[in-house]
């Protein structure tokens, strides 16, 4: 069976497991194999398997000359093809598909496209913006993973021809919406800037101040973590829970109310792009109330199969939770829409398969 080179820089942060297997596990043509700079130390190889890895002085001279070591090996691979995650991934793998090659196809999740860092000119330009032009003239295709990326790609200059959206979907799929409504709100992701928490916390202050003792779940960790425990000190029935396992988000998704993705464009520039977390709660018959800058314009219709809020507003927002909490029916009418959207176009293995063809398209003659 040939193998398709994936490259991502560390293979593999615990907070992209989820929707980087769910890329490929549709695949019946060709095999994934890894390749990166480095490698974290909890990753199963038996999940993901492993080609070389550019440790050291070797990454460094890859990552800042292109210098592609252990070329031998990555030739045994018997590679088509290379497919890089993120933007800033396929800068780096482009010299490694030039040396060895192959077309290379392009992921980009959302952060690659909004970040300002990524396309800095002065005083030194980033790394990215060193190669964008080498990359968009080489790469055969840019994999968007909604239609805002899209969007903000073509506005960066990426040709128009070579840029497809392709939402990755969810294999954790329910035959019936679920029987009842949930309870309390859950909110699933890393606590960063652009996860919009303090909205989120304004929300629930605000709320309690209005007499309401729902639960609230918030299971993630992050560089805020700090500052979300300080904001939430002395407020009753708030759980923090921390990095959960694949299965215990799922229980929490299918026990709560809705899921609230309060998204904000960060100082950076850095925003969603679609949240793999979102396709799965819609996927299990849990509606979504997310911001209008959550990355959900192609998953959610407002009041159709979720409730969506003006970015930052936090009124709205603790409007939309309390409308939630009072009306279990409107919950399981979102729910039950919500499901059926995501089963009639965001099944993982479908919207895998029609990645590996692309890569396929990509690595035949001509």
């Amino acid at each position: 069976m040939p193998a398709v080179i994936v490259y991502r820089d560390t293979i593999l942060p615990k907070s992209e497991l989820e929707f980087m297997r769910r890329q490929y596990l549709g695949f019946e043509t060709l095999r994934p194999v890894w390749v990166g700079r480095c490698v974290e130390p909890w990753l199963d190889s038996g999940v993901f398997p492993l080609g070389p890895v550019f440790g050291g002085l070797r990454g460094a001279a890859f990552k800042l000359f292109g210098a592609v070591p252990e070329l031998s090996r990555l030739r045994a691979l018997a590679a088509v093809c290379v497919h890089a995650q993120f933007g800033r991934g396929g800068a780096l793998a482009l010299p490694l598909a030039k040396r060895l090659g192959l077309p290379l196809v392009v992921t980009f999740h959302g952060g690659d496209v909004y970040k300002r860092a990524h396309y800095r000119r002065f005083p030194v330009p980033a790394l990215f913006r060193l190669r964008m032009e080498g990359l968009e003239d080489y790469a055969s295709a840019f994999v968007c993973v909604s239609s805002g990326v899209r969007d903000r790609l073509l506005a960066h200059g990426f040709p128009a021809d070579k840029a497809v959206v392709l939402p990755i979907g969810t294999d954790r799929l329910v035959a019936d919406p679920r029987g009842g409504p949930g309870t309390g709100i859950l909110f699933v992701g890393r606590f960063v800037e652009m996860k919009g928490l303090p909205v989120l916390i304004a929300a629930i202050h605000r709320l309690r101040a209005q007499g309401c003792q729902e639960r609230f779940v918030l299971i993630g960790d992050g560089p805020e973590r700090g500052a979300v425990e300080r904001a939430l000190d002395g407020v009753e029935n708030v759980e923090l829970r921390g990095w959960q396992t694949p299965g215990q988000v799922r229980q929490a998704l299918l026990s709560a109310r809705a899921l609230c993705l309060p998204s904000v464009t960060a100082r950076s520039g850095e925003a969603e792009g679609l949240p793999s977390v979102a396709v799965e709660a819609m996927g299990l018959g849990v509606p979504i109330i997310g911001s209008t800058e959550a990355g959900v314009v192609d998953l959610v219709r407002d009041g159709v199969s979720g409730l969506m809020f003006p970015s930052r507003d936090v009124g709205i927002l603790a409007a939309c939770i309390e409308r939630l909490l009072a009306e279990p029916d409107l919950a399981i009418a979102l729910g039950s829409e919500a499901c059926r959207v995501v089963a009639r176009d965001f099944d993982a293995r479908r919207q895998s398969r029609r990645l590996e063809a692309l890569l396929l398209a990509a690595a035949a003659p001509g």
